[in-house]
Parts: structure tokens; C-alpha cells; sequence
């Protein structure tokens, strides 16, 4: 029974998807026939009743050579009409519309900052935009990405965007790109437009991205966003060729090493708030209308003070300007001597997922320091009936997520010591303690409660204590029980079996540390449907 309501829902979805695109179709086809009978000149006139007077026939001699009404003017007639509140003023203007009409930009990612993106390039009439993205859409993309909707969940996010932007202005081409970014296929892509956009949410596309800019001489408009904060660059502009000091800086002149891999955290991870993207999107729109219409009498001071716009939602004020260097004189792309080309590229000899750290981003422990969501499930049952004080008697379970994501769920019995407390900096004044662990059956341990107070001159064992109070606790917690580690994805659980075994948790090898595979998302798929995926 509940296949065959799968299947039926299945079907429902794929017919209003195609009902949806039959409808944008005919509303194409509407379009594009009242343009077409607007362009066409519609005259008759009564001269019956009488002989031609001269002035008759002058208006017949002047009718006669009168070129096509769809020539007369540089725009459509619908095209005043659709763009008539930016057509009148003065920073856009009649040669600032043609230019939106006759310029391509290319949209890199189709998410929370392409949706807004691309619907205001769209609706400003830019004359032809392709979108880039190999992703499908998702119901947790929906609080966000605005041009999708619930009944294009499964569908390609550029097929689902170009649907909306359809139905938006019909009257300018799209070009779809399905498929991921890779250094193979970027240059083959790039060439064909004029302007190009990052809507990615990674480092390692960040500078593919804005290296092929520069190599085929095109300004890029870069944002990102994550939490309630975001961020802005107009990078090679005016685009140069690699030497040309005149030019922009790159993203590799902002910033030249990529972060580490382990501090790089996603949207998936770290979260974000659906009008923070949306504003920075929305950024990026706008910051590509300027360059686009840009003239002598509005050329932009990009050029000469570059700058990286910071927005945070909770700031005060919330919009912050940094000023940037111009072109570094050493940098690996833009400079007289770089060492990145188009050749490097098509050859495969840049990395980039190597370059930023990422080509083996989650399997730093050996598989006798991991166990399987079933394998641990198998351990949790043997201990359900013999819990002490809500926690297991014979292991202990630590969630590492941060605080918000550990009230939203988690396993029985886990104990929340977060990531960013366990990654921090270690503190030189041990009179400061952390305050954000917690037990989702004892919600009062915690290591402020088990403090340990200290008399005179402590050990080193002690001091690493006083600086990282979490290994005190899970001395206090443990004794010498096994310690299992989960995470959200099983990536920052083996960083943290890492430190646990830096700091002497496992007590010389005489107690086991190790994480669970994959997860609570591997949780979730192997072992309880029901928890929540969020």
C-alpha cells in the first residue's frame, strides 16, 4: 500500500510539472504574438467619395515610402511598456536598456543567491542569461530558493528556474547548463558571455570561477552568505589581461591561500536565514546592471578603490565597505608571470579540490576507530534497560553539533559538547568556563557542575584540564568507558576522535574513541526513519 501511494504521488508530481510547463509554453506563444501584432503597422484609410486632393495624395507619396513601424524605434513597443519605470531614469536611460538588451551573463549556481539574481536580471531585460547548476531541487532548498516551488521538488534547478524566468519576461533567451562546474568544461561555457556571476557556495568553484574570468577577460560579481551574514566582490573590473595592473583584483588577490578545509562550513552545516541570501543576491543583480550600463559619465570608481561590501543582519549598521588592494604583483593568476593558463586548466594539472584541501574531506580515522549507525544501534539496545540517570552505563555517546541543532533532536542518551567549544583556540586564564554542554536526558550535567578546583601546582595532565574543561568533564562523565562521537554528516565526529586522543582521552589505548559513519544522517537511514531530517 504505501508504494503504490508513492507511485500515485509520483504521477500527480509529474503531470503538474508538465501541465506547469505546457502552461508556460502557451504563455510564451501568447506573448510573442501580441509583440508580433504590435509591431506591424495598422492603416487604412477612406478615400471614396470624391477625386484626391493634393494633400491626398502627398499622404499616400509619404506612406508609400514609409519603412516598417518595427524599425522606427531601437525598442519593441511591448519593451517601453516593460521596462518604462527604469527606461525613464537617468543612471539607465534608453542607451543603458539597449545595452541590458544586446549584454549575456552567465549564472554559476541556481540556489539562494541565483534565484534572486536571476529574476532581477530577468526582469531588467538583460538579453540573454545562462544558468549553470548540476543540482536538483530540494525541499530544504524551498525556504530560500525563490524561483522553485513544492511541485518541482526532483526536478533540475536550472529547468525549474528557467520555467519561473519564463513566465517572468518571456522576451529574452535562456540557455541551460546542466551540469557541475569542473575546469574542463568552464572555458567552453564562459566564452559566450560577457558578465559572469558566482552564486556557489564553495572555495574550490570560487576560484575556478574567477580565474577563468580573468583569463577570458571577464568581470565576475562574487557573493556569498551563510548564518545571518554576507558578503560582495566586484572582481576584475575593468578585466584585464594577466600583467595589466590597470585592472581589477582577482579572488585570488583578496585571497590568496583558501581557508582551512575543516573551518569551511556550508549552509547545510552552519545554516542560513532565507532573506540574507536573498539580500545578497539581490546585490549581485544590481551591482551587474551597473557595470553593464556603465558610461563615461557613470564609470564606476571599482576600478580605481575596489572593495568587499560585508552585510550582517545584526549589525550596526548592517552594511560595512573594506577597502582592497589593487592586482597583487605575485599573484598566481592576474600577474605578469602566473602559473595558471587556460592550458593548465584543459590539461587538469590544477586541482582544484586539492588546492583547498578537500579531495579527502571525511576519512581521516581507520576503520578500527569507526562504527556503522547499526553497529552502534546494536550496542544502544544491550544498554536501553540499564541507563543511569538517562545516560548509557557501560559507553558514552557525545553529539558534537552545536547547541541549536542538538535541541532540535537527538539520540537518547547523548551528551552535547559542541564542535566550535572542542575546535577553539585553547585559553591561557582556566578561570573561564564553557557553558554550552548539555544532555538530552540530563539536561543539569555539565561541566560547570563538575568543576575541578585546584590547590597550588598542577600536573600537565591538570593544566590541559584547567584550558580545555570539556576533557576534565569527560573524565568526570567516562571513568573509562568507550567513547562514540556523532556529528550531523560524520565529518567533524573524526576531528574530534582526533582531539579526543590528542588530549589523553583514551587513556593510552587502554579505552576506545571512535565516531559513528556518516552520522545522524546515517542514523536516520539505516536505523530510525522517523528522526527528524532537517
Amino acid at each position: 500500500m504505501d508504494q503504490t501511494i508513492r507511485n500515485l504521488r509520483e504521477q500527480i508530481s509529474l503531470c503538474e510539472r508538465q501541465l506547469h510547463a505546457l502552461k508556460v509554453q502557451l504563455n510564451n506563444a501568447e506573448e510573442r504574438a501580441i509583440l508580433e501584432a504590435q509591431a506591424k503597422p495598422e492603416m487604412s484609410f477612406d478615400l471614396s467619395g470624391g477625386g484626391q486632393d493634393a494633400w491626398q495624395m502627398e499622404i499616400l507619396g509619404v506612406l508609400g515610402h514609409e519603412s516598417p513601424r518595427k524599425n522606427a524605434w531601437p525598442l519593441m513597443p511591448q519593451e517601453y511598456k516593460r521596462y518604462g519605470r527604469q527606461l525613464i531614469l537617468p543612471e539607465i536611460g534608453l542607451n543603458g536598456q539597449l545595452r541590458l538588451k544586446n549584454t549575456s551573463v552567465l549564472i554559476v549556481g541556481v540556489g539562494g543567491l541565483g534565484c534572486p539574481a536571476a529574476a532581477y536580471l530577468a526582469g531588467a531585460g538583460v538579453g540573454t542569461i545562462g544558468l549553470v547548476d548540476g543540482d536538483i531541487v530540494e525541499e530544504s532548498n524551498l525556504h530560500r530558493q525563490t524561483l522553485h516551488t513544492t511541485e518541482k521538488v526532483g526536478m533540475s534547478k536550472v529547468d525549474s528556474a528557467t520555467f519561473y524566468l519564463k513566465s517572468l519576461n518571456p522576451t529574452i533567451k535562456y540557455v541551460s547548463h546542466r551540469t557541475h562546474l569542473n575546469p574542463q568544461n568552464a572555458p567552453d561555457i564562459f566564452r559566450h558571455y560577457d558578465l559572469v556571476l558566482d552564486c556557489t557556495d564553495n572555495p574550490a568553484s570560487r576560484y575556478l570561477i574567477s580565474d577563468l574570468c580573468v583569463l577570458l577577460g571577464k568581470t565576475l560579481v562574487s557573493a556569498s552568505a551563510l548564518r545571518m551574514e554576507g558578503q560582495l566582490l566586484i572582481l576584475n573590473y575593468p578585466p584585464r589581461a594577466p600583467g595589466d595592473s590597470s585592472g581589477g583584483p582577482c579572488y585570488r588577490c583578496v585571497f590568496p591561500k583558501p581557508p582551512p578545509a575543516e573551518t569551511v562550513v556550508t549552509c547545510g552545516e552552519g545554516g542560513v536565514l532565507g532573506p540574507v541570501v536573498g539580500v545578497m543576491g539581490v546585490l549581485q543583480a544590481l551591482e551587474a546592471i551597473k557595470v553593464i550600463v556603465d558610461d563615461s559619465h557613470l564609470l564606476s570608481s571599482q576600478s580605481e578603490t575596489p572593495s568587499l561590501l560585508l552585510f550582517s543582519a545584526y549589525g550596526t549598521p548592517p552594511f560595512r565597505s573594506i577597502r582592497l588592494r589593487s592586482r597583487r604583483p605575485r599573484c598566481a593568476c592576474c600577474s605578469e608571470q602566473p602559473s595558471v593558463s587556460l592550458a593548465s586548466l584543459s590539461s587538469g594539472s590544477l586541482d582544484y579540490q586539492l588546492f583547498c584541501g578537500i579531495a579527502n574531506p571525511a576519512n581521516i580515522l581507520n576503520p578500527r576507530e569507526r562504527v556503522s549507525p547499526r553497529e552502534y544501534a546494536k550496542t544502544l539496545v544491550t544498554t536501553r534497560s540499564v541507563l543511569d540517570r538517562g545516560l548509557p552505563k557501560d559507553h558514552v555517546l557525545i553529539d558534537v553539533r552545536e547547541r541549536v541543532q542538538f535541541d532540535l533532536c537527538s539520540i537518547e542518551g547523548s551528551i552535547n559538547i559542541p564542535f566550535s567549544q572542542i575546535n577553539a583556540p585553547v585559553r591561557s586564564n582556566p578561570s573561564t568556563r564553557e557553558q554550552s554542554v548539555a544532555s538530552s536526558s540530563s539536561p543539569s550535567t555539565n561541566p560547570d557542575q563538575n568543576a575541578m578546583e585546584v590547590d597550588g601546582k598542577v600536573s600537565e595532565g591538570q593544566r590541559n584540564e584547567l584550558v580545555m574543561p570539556w576533557v576534565h568533564f569527560i573524565h568526570k562523565a567516562a571513568l573509562e568507558k568507550p567513547i562514540y562521537v556523532v556529528c550531523r554528516f560524520g565529518n567533524d565526529s573524526q576531528v574530534t576522535v582526533k582531539k579526543f586522543k590528542e588530549a589523553g582521552l583514551d587513556l593510552s589505548g587502554r579505552r576506545w574513541v571512535g565516531d559513528i559513519k556518516n552520522g545522524l544522517r546515517g542514523w536516520r537511514t539505516h536505523v530510525d526513519k522517523d528522526f527528524p531530517e532537517y
